[in-house]
């Protein structure tokens, strides 16, 4: 199934065709637009050329965060969030011999296994990585034992809380209707 994040053909294709340009833009989805964030990977990938966790663990942190900052920026903070792709990379070249699907595929883990190795990556928190293991659940064929409720409330059928919901621009503005909602509740 084709991911619908980002409104660019061309970002969304890397997103569903690249389990590491997922990851990164789950990582970068923060104090920017979604749409903004999802697409960080394909402008990575477009500037560097190469796009893999190796080349991107290695690649020099200055000269990377120059990359990050060229207009447009892929993130409003372009060295910090260059820092963490780094962090983030060196940990799946590690950990994960490079392979960020690995990370929910490796030894056909149940749904609490998936989210404790999100949780374990630079860069996710345990909001983050429910996130993302709703997202695998829900548009990625992740069936792990268990996903659902490891992912609560994010993998919860019907629901418009996160980017794992959306599938279409009416989807969008439902996410978008939720997160407002969310945040004059806090303001309260």
């Amino acid at each position: 199934m084709a991911l619908h994040i980002t409104g660019d053909p061309a970002a969304d294709a890397l997103l569903t065709d690249d389990p590491l340009a997922l990851l990164i833009g789950m990582l970068l989805d923060q104090q920017v637009p979604m749409e903004t964030a999802f697409a960080g990977p394909l402008k990575l990938r477009e500037r560097l050329g190469a796009f893999d966790a190796a080349a991107l663990a290695a690649y020099d942190p200055q000269a990377l965060a120059e990359v990050f900052a060229q207009t447009p920026a892929v993130h409003r903070f372009p060295g910090s969030m260059a820092a963490r792709v780094q962090a983030l990379c060196a940990a799946l070249v590690q950990d994960w011999d490079g392979d960020a699907a690995a990370v929910w595929t490796r030894d056909d883990p149940d749904g609490a296994t998936v989210l404790r190795r999100l949780k374990a990556l630079p860069g996710f928190g345990e909001q983050k990585a429910r996130i993302f293991l709703a997202l695998l659940g829900k548009q990625r064929g992740f069936a792990g034992a268990g996903w659902r409720e490891a992912s609560a409330p994010y993998g919860e059928e019907g629901s418009f809380r996160s980017v794992a919901d959306i599938v279409s621009p009416e989807s969008l503005a439902k996410v978008r209707e939720h997160k407002k909602a969310m945040k004059a509740m806090a303001k309260g």
